[in-house]
Formats: structure tokens, C-alpha cells, sequence
């Protein structure tokens, strides 16, 4: 190979490794802002339903309602954005703008039938989900899930522009609408509440039913700035017909069909994570009563405690395993367009080992801080505490099943992805009753992490098979970033143990200054030995190295 290409190749590979990173950048920031703030609501949300005990009852509502609307939501669109913007990517990547533009427009009439379909069938079996869940009151259960039709019917149209935009490699203006749709949400949400509870003394259901309601409001903004980013960027609705390359023609029929089936697998995919869910709202309540003597509304709580309060919390670390997923779609699907395996066998190593940079170290120091962390936003609590910090560990193998999931769509290997997360949920389903004879609550996320490293270890052996890629490299990497994130953990412990002497969880203002010395100190660690090891450089790339040698750690 000469100089000229070897230099080529490595400026494709850099150019590869940007687009990544850069976009699971964006995404990533998108997506982390978004959890923080539907976490840092909670604080104020709690205190203006009345406290922990009706706070906990008003979570676990709406969970009850969030769990099967986020079922309907996926069905209805989950599967589109990634579909969408697999395949613009690949069209766009060899030229053909005009079957890109067909692709949106015929995406937007397939998501106005599934979001009208998917809100009727959620309003009208709302009472059958409600029976099995762990409700005290079934009709407040059906109040909350009917709360959020209204946004069903708005948001696939939001889902198949990100789509569209996502396949021109551009992330940023998916991650600004997720920031705004957040933010117009909880705005209204927090308003609503406190003026139903604190003001006019309403009941805890019907501020949690336009809690959800909020969705729909911020579904909203968020679609209205989509549109108007599609309208000021560039993308292939900018090349005239005779620009695109015509080699490849399909009927709007035909774009309807590979729409369909390209979504198909993804929605799968992403359905798989509330499916876990669903189990868990399904078997719950009938498993605590065989099994413990618990009355109805100690159940609800716990219920709540488990699914909604710990769940929010470790979301804003999941949150980077979606974005990262989101990234790699367009850039895998458009390495297949050009046949490039070795590249895509590359960018699979380099997205695994991104997710795990992050994930480790999270995960750790959240199950580090659980107490001060659970203590901030909903009161102290021994149960919630441990229930974070299973959880955190949790939280790993739900970010590496997103990522591996939807990469192996990209790579077209959907058949296998599907066989792996339905033998995950098979081992989920199988496990449960035998984990929450054992250990109660806790049962529920064992056998969650059981189901989903049976999955992700089905996953990476499939991408191995097909990719070759280095899987001692991968391990060695892995076990790096597993190591350096120990230190890590057991530095910042080592500081917990220190501050228990002065300081009191049951206030959430020492709880927080717990908190913030605590992460300080955390970052410090591992920030220090990424950059020490090189392993930031390998990684993240030019800008981690440049902070290693301005900080003269060579």
C-alpha cells in the first residue's frame, strides 16, 4: 500500500472514529440532559404531592401508566427513527436523494396510521392492563394510562423526522428537540401539580393524570422545532431529481414495504427493554401476595419504589447506551452500503468499548452514592438505597443491549438479534418466580440482569461470527476500563465511608453536599487514570490527548 493510501485510509478511519463519537457526542448530551432533568423534577413533584408515602403511591401510578404507554409507543414508532435513518444513510451514501425523499414522505403516512391504531387500542384495553397491575384503585390505574393517548397520536410524526435527520449524520438537532420536549414537559407538569395539590387540595390521581398529560404538550415543541431545523438544514430534499443518481428506482408501495420491515426488528428491539417491564407490572402484585404478606397498598409503594423511583435514576445512565446506539445506526448501515467490513468490524469494537468507558464508572459510583442519591430526590430509604444500587448494576447490561441490538440491525442481522432478546426474556420469565420468592423486590432486577446478559452475551457472539472481530483485544480493553473504574469506586467509597461520621441523610441538603464531594472525587479518579493509561486517547481520540499533555501527564 503506498504513503498516499495508507494516509487515505487513515483519514477515513479518523473520519469514521469523528462521526461516532461526535455523534454519540450529541445524543448523548441530548438524551443525559433530558434524564436529568425528568430526575431532578421528581424533588419538587414529590413534595407537592404531599410527602413520601402519597409520593411513593403517585409513582407508582404513574409507572403504571408509563410502562404500556411506552409498550404502545414502541410499537408505534420505536423502530422508526433507526429504520429511517438506516436507510436514508445507505441511499444517500450512493447517491439516490430522490428514494431518501420518498422514504420520509411515505414514513410520515405509515406513522399517522400507527399513532391514531396504537392510541385507540391503548384508550379501550387500558381497564385489562389495570387489573393485573399493582394499582390499590383500578380506575385510577385506567385514569393515568388514558392520560396519555393524546401524545401517542403526535409523536410517530416527531419519531420519523428525527429519523430523516438522524440518517444525514446529524444528531444535534434530535438532541436540542429531546432538551426542549423535556423541558416544555415538566414545565407544565410541575405547574399542574402545584396548582392541583398545593392550591386547590385535588387528589393525588389527578395530578398524576396530567403529569402524563405533559407528554403530549412536549411532544409538541419538540416536533414544532424539528420542523423547523428540516426546513434550514441541508438535506436531500436540497438535490434536484436530476442530481440524484437514478440507478435505483422504487414504488411508493415498495418504500411502504421496506419501511415496514426495516422498522419491524428495531421496534422488536426496542420493545424488548418495556417487555421486561410488562412482565414485571404483570407478575408483581400476584407474586409479592403468594409470597409475602404484604397488603395491597404496600405493595403499590414498593412497586413504585422499584419500578418508578430507582428506575428514573439509573435512566440517565441508560441514556448514554441509547444515544450511542442512535449514532451508530447511520454509520454502520452506510460502512454496509460501501461493503466495508473491516471498518464496521472496527466501529463495533470502538462502540463497545465507548459504552462500557462510560457505563462502568457510572454504574459503580452510582451504586457508591445510592444512599445520598435516593436520599435528594425522594426521602431516606434503606429499601430505595438497595434497590439503586442492584439497579446500577442493572443499568450495564440494559445500555449494552441497546447498543448491540440496534448495531446488529445495521449489520442486517436482525433474525439472529431477535432470537437472542427472546431468549433473554425466556430466561427473564423463567427466573422471576424463583427470585422474588428469594429475595422479594430485589427479584424483579435479577432476573431482569440475568435475561438481559443471557441476551448480550448471545448478541456479541453473533457480531463475532459475522465481523471476526478481536474479542481478546475487546476483553483486554474491557478489563481496563473494569479495573480502572474499581479504583475508582473504591476511592470514592473509601470518602463515603468518611462523610457517614458527619453527615445526615435524612436531610437532603447534607445529602447533596454529600453528593457533589463524592462525584468530585470520583471523576477526579477515573478522569486521572484514563488519561494516565492513554486509554482516553484510544477512545475519545485528539481532543483527551490534548488534555493530557496540557495537564503534563505523560
Amino acid at each position: 500500500m503506498t504513503n498516499d493510501t495508507t494516509k487515505q485510509a487513515g483519514h477515513t478511519d479518523d473520519s469514521h472514529d469523528s462521526r461516532m463519537v461526535s455523534g454519540a457526542a450529541w445524543m448523548t448530551a441530548g438524551s443525559m440532559t433530558s434524564r436529568i432533568m425528568g430526575a431532578l423534577y421528581v424533588i419538587p413533584w414529590f413534595a407537592w404531592m404531599g410527602g413520601q408515602e402519597p409520593g411513593n403511591a403517585a409513582m407508582a401510578l404513574y409507572q403504571m401508566g408509563y410502562t404500556p404507554y411506552g409498550f404502545f409507543l414502541a410499537l408505534a414508532t420505536a423502530g422508526v427513527p433507526s429504520a429511517i435513518s438506516k436507510q436514508v444513510s445507505y441511499y444517500n451514501a450512493l447517491g439516490e436523494y430522490e428514494v431518501s425523499k420518498g422514504i420520509y414522505k411515505q414514513g410520515l403516512k405509515i406513522m399517522a396510521f400507527t399513532g391514531v391504531l396504537s392510541a385507540l387500542v391503548m384508550y379501550f384495553i387500558a381497564p385489562l392492563i389495570a387489573q393485573s397491575s399493582p394499582s390499590a384503585n383500578t380506575s385510577e390505574a385506567v385514569l393515568v394510562m388514558r392520560s396519555l393517548t393524546p401524545a401517542l397520536l403526535i409523536i410517530p410524526s416527531q419519531s420519523v423526522t428525527r429519523g430523516f435527520i438522524q440518517g444525514h449524520n446529524n444528531m444535534a438537532p434530535s438532541a436540542i428537540s429531546q432538551i426542549l420536549e423535556q423541558l416544555t414537559r415538566i414545565i407544565f407538569l410541575l405547574s399542574a401539580v402545584y396548582m392541583i395539590r398545593q392550591v386547590m387540595g385535588g387528589e393525588v390521581v389527578t395530578a398524576v393524570a396530567f403529569s402524563t398529560f405533559a407528554a403530549f404538550v412536549g411532544a409538541i415543541f419538540s416536533l414544532g422545532f424539528l420542523a423547523y431545523n428540516l426546513k434550514h438544514m441541508k438535506t436531500a430534499f436540497d438535490y434536484a431529481p436530476e442530481e440524484s443518481a437514478g440507478k435505483v428506482s422504487v414504488s411508493p408501495n415498495q418504500l411502504i414495504v421496506n419501511i415496514i420491515k426495516t422498522s419491524i426488528p428495531f421496534i422488536i428491539i426496542a420493545t424488548g427493554i418495556i417487555v421486561f417491564q410488562m412482565v414485571d407490572q404483570l407478575t408483581y402484585s400476584p407474586l409479592m401476595r403468594a409470597f409475602s404478606d404484604m397488603s395491597p397498598d404496600m405493595i403499590e409503594e414498593t412497586y413504585g419504589i422499584t419500578q418508578g423511583n430507582a428506575h428514573k435514576l439509573i435512566m440517565v445512565l441508560t441514556s448514554f447506551g441509547t444515544a450511542l446506539s442512535i449514532a451508530s445506526v447511520p454509520l454502520i448501515s452506510d460502512l454496509i452500503a460501501k461493503k466495508n467490513m473491516n471498518e464496521v468490524r472496527r466501529q463495533f469494537s470502538k462502540a463497545v468499548q465507548l459504552l462500557l468507558f462510560a457505563m462502568f464508572p457510572a454504574a459503580i459510583g452510582m451504586a457508591i452514592v445510592a444512599e445520598p442519591l435516593y436520599a435528594i430526590f425522594y426521602g431516606q430509604s434503606d429499601l430505595g438505597t438497595s434497590i439503586t444500587q442492584v439497579s446500577a448494576a442493572m443499568s450495564i447490561f440494559v445500555a449494552l443491549y441497546a447498543v448491540l441490538g440496534n448495531i446488529l440491525q445495521a449489520s442486517n442481522l436482525t433474525r439472529p438479534a431477535i432470537k437472542a432478546l427472546l431468549t433473554g426474556l425466556a430466561v427473564k420469565i423463567t427466573s422471576q418466580v424463583l427470585f422474588v420468592w428469594l429475595v422479594g423486590p430485589y427479584g424483579m432486577l435479577l432476573s431482569a440482569i440475568a435475561g438481559f446478559l443471557v441476551s448480550c452475551g448471545l448478541m456479541m457472539k453473533i457480531m463475532h461470527k459475522h465481523t471476526h472481530y478481536s474479542a481478546t483485544r475487546l476483553f483486554r480493553r474491557s478489563l481496563l476500563i473494569f479495573l480502572i473504574s474499581l479504583v475508582m469506586g473504591a476511592g470514592t467509597g473509601l470518602t463515603k465511608v468518611g462523610l457517614n461520621f458527619v453527615i445526615d441523610y435524612n436531610s437532603r441538603f447534607q445529602s447533596l453536599l454529600a453528593l457533589a464531594i463524592l462525584a468530585v472525587v470520583g471523576i477526579l479518579i477515573y478522569g486521572s487514570l484514563a488519561l494516565k493509561t492513554r486509554l482516553a486517547d484510544r477512545l475519545v481520540g485528539a481532543k483527551a490527548a490534548s488534555v493530557r499533555r496540557k495537564l503534563r501527564m505523560n
